[in-house]
């Protein structure tokens, strides 16, 4: 174990190990050395600075003075590159020592230019170029045009749709697709808010959803139109399939006055797919087989081809079991109201 006393023996006999080393005459050799190493260096960096190099920094933008009842539905962008010009020492100073100030426009100074407003290249250039040295050259700003677009509280009320694609998994269905909420506020100019008729969200793709999906999806963004809330939660909701079977009855239709139609069985088993929330309310009556006279006289073969007329939305895959039936064409007497007399 170390003690206090043992720790200042080892300090003592570090301290005189490197004192020793720094007085030898080696040391001292390879302090020159490093020395001069150090004046060449900063040699080397004077001369490499004062040549001409080329670099790119970004300038934050403001716009000010907005009035309260003005909504601005296309900001200016945060922020323009700028590519400049100049000596290695100046380009040094602007990435250490110097931070541009933001590049502030007046919204008072647009108002008659309309409601989409256009700020040219030669105004954002000398803007910048007031904060640069006069010996920096200016070579090129992105982007090099700025403009943004405003409305004096023009708004509409717009449905949210969705824009995207959703596929449910294996044995499973969509049986809702929930919005929340299910109309945003949309700001924009007379022109442009005419021709909204909805807002839709970004492009989605949800697969092989089995259970109930809740998501954040922002909305699609349209130029000069500012969309209040701009997101939307999704719900998408699913049910599973399951296999039922009923027994329908074949109809006869359009037959003429004394012919009715007999079949061989009278009701065939009709087996669809539904889901289990429609399991109990989808019967025997919500479908149709029905069978005109046309049918029967253009059928080839003895057996009547059957099809489903009617069948609720709720079904999928639908199938009869016994497509194809025994038929024959009953006579009846037809009275008339005179032979009854």
């Amino acid at each position: 174990m170390f003690d206090v006393k043992n720790i200042k023996r080892y300090y003592r006999f570090g301290f005189r190990r490197i004192r020793n080393f720094l007085l030898s005459s080696k040391s001292r050799e390879f302090l020159v050395f490093l020395f001069f190493v150090l004046v060449s260096f900063a040699f080397w960096l004077l001369q490499t600075l004062d040549d001409v190099y080329q670099t790119e920094f970004k300038v934050p933008l403001r716009l000010k003075n907005v009035p309260k009842e003005v909504v601005i539905t296309s900001d200016l962008p945060e922020e323009v590159r700028v590519q400049v010009e100049d000596r290695g020492t100046v380009l040094l100073n602007y990435m250490l020592g110097r931070t541009f100030f933001p590049v502030t426009f007046d919204f008072s100074d647009y108002m008659e230019a309309g409601t989409h407003v256009r700020i040219s290249t030669s105004e954002l250039s000398k803007r910048i170029s007031a904060q640069l040295n006069v010996s920096t050259k200016l070579l090129s700003i992105r982007p090099d045009t700025l403009d943004f677009i405003y409305t004096k509280g023009k708004a509409r009320k717009l449905p949210v749709r969705l824009r995207g694609e959703i596929t449910p998994g294996r044995q499973y269905y969509i049986s809702h697709i929930g919005f929340h909420p299910d109309s945003v506020i949309a700001y924009a100019p007379d022109g442009v808010l005419d021709t909204l008729i909805a807002a839709y969200t970004q492009d989605v793709r949800f697969e092989s959803v089995s259970d109930t999906l809740t998501q954040r999806v922002k909305l699609r963004r349209i130029k000069g139109v500012k969309f209040i809330p701009d997101y939307n939660d999704i719900s998408v909701y699913v049910d599973m399939y399951s296999e039922k079977t009923v027994e329908v009855p074949v109809i006869g239709i359009n037959f003429p006055a004394g012919k009715v139609l007999r079949t061989f069985p009278s009701k065939v088993k009709v087996t669809f797919q539904v889901g289990l929330k429609n399991f109990k309310s989808v019967t025997a009556d919500d479908f149709f087989i029905g069978v005109t006279y046309e049918d029967i006289k253009n059928a080839k073969g003895e057996k009547l081809p059957l099809m489903i007329r009617k069948a609720p939305n709720s079904v999928s895959h639908i199938r009869i079991q016994n497509s194809d039936i025994d038929y024959l064409i009953e006579q009846q007497v037809v009275v008339e109201e005179g032979d009854k007399e």
